[in-house]
């Protein structure tokens, strides 16, 4: 093995650990454009936020199919709208109730104020492996407030059910009863002005964190009333405290949307309002952190304006639909799909199109994909994620098989031919050229090529990173436990055995492989399997048996090469 083989190697090894560094100074201190503030100070609640009170109008309206007795509205804008005094859509000064809602893997808070989700605790999925304390998605605090409203936006001064309108339930607690595939909210506003009837209503099933929402209007007025749908994210959202030794640090936290092409994760400090999509057909906006989404799906065929706002730290993303216009004596129908749970990639495809983009995998997710889709395979086979990344990886391996059988061929006779390299080394110790061209002669008439060790690793490290991205950002592994101490594949391992167990495989394999002809090179491989498990230690133990696997699988098939190649060197020689 001569030195620029090694040299490859080296840089090899570094680049993992180089990029993952990277990651994490690229989080914690790259530079950020300002973020715009208002003239007036940055609220600390939600009370005190102008985006609070932000209804999204409705766009000059855009061409789409109404329902039975509705027709376009005309082609003026729907400017933002308060709700006066005058108006049951006005802010009442009674506390609103919170309607619960229980089913078999969620609880969902709704307010009658506006009809908002104000709440939701995922039961099947605790904060802390072993605590019975649940993931909640939505919160009241003053200073950490996470909603996400929704509602019907009228025209100009006129009375709508938006999400500062008060609604009335029947009752504050519905429960999914046993063996029912539905449970069904509604909330009802009525206005007695325009003789306009509103009922709004929650549609959760059984198993599902999709949630249909459905609105029901009926126009006994005399007089036409036009309103346009609209669901936005309002959350104050925190910057995450940024560090290379905390999973969480690495999964995108913000607003991001599709706009029926490509999806796009949202830098609130450099993307504006004006940005936006103005009419987007079949795309969706969501609100996302690690493992977990908020995610609103308009209706299928039909036109949406996406909006942006930010005052500090808060945020709100909207979609607003086209106006529509329902007759006197008339009724219509609007509706969007919201998503309110854990990342679970089957049931997002179901959800909206392409919705399990959110389970992010950056750059590599063409290659993310299809390896996920093989880990679910094996998983439904084993029933558990450490085996099924253990036959995965060996499948792998047997895919790359002839390419590594191939390089690990020239290593093995690399290692055959380590004595006459060292002779070469020594005859031309003083005539650097002449050794570099006798090692040359030496590999060309024994048909060694010293850089194809190389190539296994080269097309390796993409399949690294691609399982990386998938054991950090798929939920279906959050707290999976393997066996024994690994717990959960998703953190790190808490007693490093497997990190210790990775430097011993890869020093085994070091020395399967030819020493480097340079004694400084040689002591940096040597103390190369120490280095990269120092930096695989606070990795996700899934990650780590992942490489544990493949250097295990390495080491048994460089071994019967290397068994193979000397015993054909002995025949030849005795020969």
């Amino acid at each position: 093995m001569n030195s620029t083989n090694a040299r490859m190697f080296l840089w090899l090894g570094l680049v993992l650990a180089l990029w993952l560094n990277y990651e994490a100074w690229q989080r914690d201190y790259a530079p950020l454009e300002p973020v715009p503030h208002s003239a007036t100070s940055t609220p600390k609640t939600a009370a005190d936020s102008a985006l609070a009170t932000e209804i999204p109008g409705a766009a000059a309206p855009v061409t789409a199919t109404p329902p039975p007795a509705a027709k376009p509205a005309a082609t003026t804008d729907i400017p933002l709208a308060t709700p006066t005094d005058s108006t049951e859509s006005a802010v009442s000064t009674e506390p609103a109730r919170i309607v619960r809602v229980i089913t078999d893997v969620l609880t969902l808070e709704v307010s009658e104020q506006g009809g908002a989700v104000v709440g939701a605790q995922l039961t099947s999925y605790p904060l802390v492996k072993g605590e019975r304390q649940p993931v909640e998605l939505f919160n009241r605090a003053a200073n950490t407030f996470y909603y996400l409203q929704t509602g019907l936006a009228g025209a100009p001064g006129a009375a709508a059910p938006t999400h500062l309108a008060r609604y009335r339930a029947d009752a504050t607690e519905y429960r999914l009863a046993d063996g029912a595939a539905e449970v069904r909210v509604p909330l009802t506003w009525t206005d007695a002005t325009s003789g306009v009837t509103v009922t709004k209503t929650f549609v959760l099933r059984r198993g599902q964190y999709r949630i249909e929402l459905e609105y029901a209007v009926d126009n006994r007025g005399t007089a036409p009333w036009t309103a346009s749908s609209y669901a936005q994210i309002l959350r104050d959202d925190k910057p995450v405290e940024r560090s290379m030794f905390s999973v969480e640090s690495y999964a995108f936290k913000g607003p991001a949307y599709y706009n029926g092409v490509k999806y796009f994760k949202i830098d609130r400090s450099k993307v504006a309002d004006a940005e936006l999509p103005r009419e987007v057909t079949d795309g969706w906006i969501a609100g996302m952190q690690h493992h977990f989404v908020t995610a609103v799906v308009p209706e299928k065929g039909r036109a949406y304006r996406y909006s942006l706002k930010t005052e500090g730290d808060q945020y709100l993303l909207a979609v607003a639909g086209p106006a529509l216009t329902i007759a006197p004596q008339g009724s219509a129908k609007f509706a969007e799909t919201l998503f309110v749970g854990p990342k679970l990639q089957a049931q997002l495809k179901t959800t909206g199109p392409r919705l399990d983009l959110v389970a992010d995998y950056g750059r590599l997710t063409l290659l993310a994909e299809p390896l996920f889709w093989l880990l679910e395979q094996a998983h439904k086979m084993v029933g558990n994620w450490g085996w099924a990344i253990i036959l995965i990886t060996a499948l792998l391996k047997l895919v790359f098989y002839p390419l590594s059988e191939s390089s690990g061929k020239s290593m093995a006779k690399m290692r055959v031919l380590g004595p006459r390299i060292k002779n070469l080394q020594e005859t031309y110790k003083d005539d650097r050229e002449k050794l570099g061209r006798a090692m040359m002669d030496l590999y060309k008439r024994e048909k060694v090529n010293p850089l194809a060790g190389c190539l296994p690793i080269l097309i390796q490290m993409p399949v690294f990173f691609a399982f990386y991205w998938v054991l950090l950002e798929s939920v279906e592994m959050r707290q999976a436990p393997f066996m024994f101490w690994i717990q959960d594949l998703s953190s790190k391992d808490p007693f490093f055995v497997l990190p210790v167990m990775m430097a011993g495989a890869m020093f085994v394999q070091y020395k399967l492989n030819p020493t480097p002809p340079d004694p400084i090179q040689a002591k940096v491989f040597m103390i190369m399997p120490i280095f990269m498990s120092a930096t695989f230690a606070f990795f996700p133990a899934g990650l780590v048996l992942y490489w544990v696997t493949n250097t295990l699988l390495s080491i048994a098939q460089q071994w019967n090469i290397n068994r193979r190649i000397e015993a054909d060197a002995k025949k030849a020689h005795a020969g």
